[in-house]
């Protein structure tokens, strides 16, 4: 990954760079930005750049034997970390070197890879990733090895907020002292999920959401759209390139959100328990983690909704069905009910992140809505 095929982030990438070139690389430092923004790529194009055997005062040569390497993911003093979940009948303990092929070639296709994206093509079905306590244990084992060909080792650990507390704890020592010319990478949407004690000890990078001009320009390259399509298209996406690419796709499981929302909420309007019943029995069928991306979805849609009935849609970010839609329902989301529902929802997330039952979480939530969609 060259710094030069990452949208925007001019800034970060300078000082990512100017921390080599004055010998200032922290053995530990936490790439911390909002979905969307680049910072799996970012860590990538700076690891190369660190490893690169011909640096330029901008970017990595791109043609030496390490960058080609670093280019197909398969240099050997680079290691990954990811969340990862046991198939139905695989291993029961899984590592991240169980899915490196499958890892590799999404992040070649896509270096803005949404995690829920991830979970889909391993194949997680109603389990939650994470990453487990026997992880670890080949971390400190690979970072323990002398270097192969570069002057460092490099550990991109993506997601670092899915570590489990015991994977974590089993980390702190290795983190704090590591091995001379060792260097780990935390790529994180969510530093309040780290535990402090690793959170502390990292050098944070804080990477901005894209600027609408870079992203608009990265998307005309990619796609044939006219200029106003994309313009509204980049403000939709609020700087998250994930996300505008979903959109110009019409990607199902934005859709299928955005349908489970309208039913959802027209039926908590009317009151109707037997139907809402029925709707509760199917998503609680879907599995875990695209519940929590519709409970994602509504609170952003619950967001939306109330600036639009404050009378801001210049700060809205909705497509055309969706603001189609809310033009109607933002009138039932107020300061009355609008903490109080990002509140519930809140709440069901929480607690489908903890393995609560999903039909009496979501039934729940679904008779609190009827009483505060009426405030």
């Amino acid at each position: 990954m060259l710094f030069t095929d990452i949208i925007g982030q001019d800034n970060t990438k300078q000082r990512l760079i100017q921390t080599v070139k004055d010998g200032r690389i922290s053995h530990a430092q936490l790439f911390l930005g909002p979905e969307g923004c680049g910072k799996l790529a970012l860590a990538l194009a700076y690891a190369q750049y660190i490893s690169c055997e011909n640096k330029g005062d901008h970017d990595s040569c791109g043609t030496c034997a390490s960058c080609k390497k670093y280019q197909k993911l398969i240099h050997p003093d680079l290691h990954f970390v990811f969340p990862v979940a046991s198939a139905k009948s695989g291993n029961q303990k899984p590592v991240s070197d169980d899915f490196i092929n499958e890892w590799r070639q999404s992040i070649l296709d896509n270096p803005y890879i949404k995690l829920n994206q991830w979970f889909g093509t391993i194949g997680v079905e109603n389990k939650q990733g994470s990453i487990y306590s026997q992880e670890s244990g080949q971390i400190i084992k690979k970072m323990n090895l002398k270097t192969f060909e570069s002057e460092y080792k490099i550990m991109i650990i993506w997601m670092p907020e899915k570590m489990n507390i015991s994977a974590a704890n089993k980390l702190l020592k290795m983190i704090e002292e590591p091995p001379a010319k060792t260097l780990f990478l935390l790529v994180s949407e969510n530093a309040g999920k780290i535990i402090q004690t690793i959170r502390s000890r990292t050098q944070l990078v804080k990477i901005p959401k894209i600027d609408d001009e870079n992203l608009s320009i990265a998307l005309k390259n990619k796609f044939d759209l006219d200029e106003n399509k994309i313009s509204d298209i980049a403000h939709l996406s609020n700087g998250n390139y994930a996300k505008a690419v979903e959109v110009i796709n019409s990607d199902e499981e934005n859709q299928y959100n955005f349908n489970c929302f309208k039913t959802l909420t027209r039926l908590c309007y009317k009151a109707d328990v037997l139907e809402l019943v029925k709707f509760v029995d199917i998503i609680s069928k879907i599995g875990r983690e695209k519940q929590k991306n519709f409970i994602s979805y509504s609170i952003r849609m619950m967001r939306e909704n109330f600036i639009l009935n404050k009378n801001k849609p210049e700060i809205t970010y909705l497509t055309n069905e969706e603001n189609n839609f809310s033009q109607k329902f933002n009138t039932f989301v107020n300061e009355r009910n609008i903490m109080k529902i990002t509140r519930e929802f809140n709440q069901s997330f929480l607690h489908i992140e903890r393995n609560g039952n999903s039909k009496i979480i979501f039934l729940d939530l679904s008779l609190k809505l009827i009483k505060l969609l009426k405030l």
